[in-house]
């Protein structure tokens, strides 16, 4: 089997209607069922969710020295919050 990310992104600033406690009750309801259905049929290998990007962290390494830079790696509007890896 080949694996792969399923990814999960926000967009800063994004306007979205507010969710009925209820509606938002039914959305994790609708994506527990999904991983339910990827770890009974073995497809779900692992996931995880990041934290916001102004909570980043970069490092890099330049001319042998480990630098860290507090904030996002770069200045963008979509941002990735969230992944699975899966099997199919």
């Amino acid at each position: 089997m080949t694996r792969y990310m399923l990814s999960v992104h926000s967009v800063e600033g994004e306007v979205r209607e507010p969710m009925s406690p209820e509606d938002m009750q039914h959305s994790w309801q609708q994506i527990g069922i999904l991983e339910a259905e990827m770890k009974s049929t073995g497809a779900w290998l692992f996931s995880g969710r990041l934290h916001e990007p102004e909570t980043a962290t970069v490092v890099r390494v330049a001319n042998g020295e480990i630098l860290t830079t507090d904030g996002p790696f770069a200045e963008a509007r979509e941002h990735l919050g969230g992944f699975y890896i899966i099997n199919a």
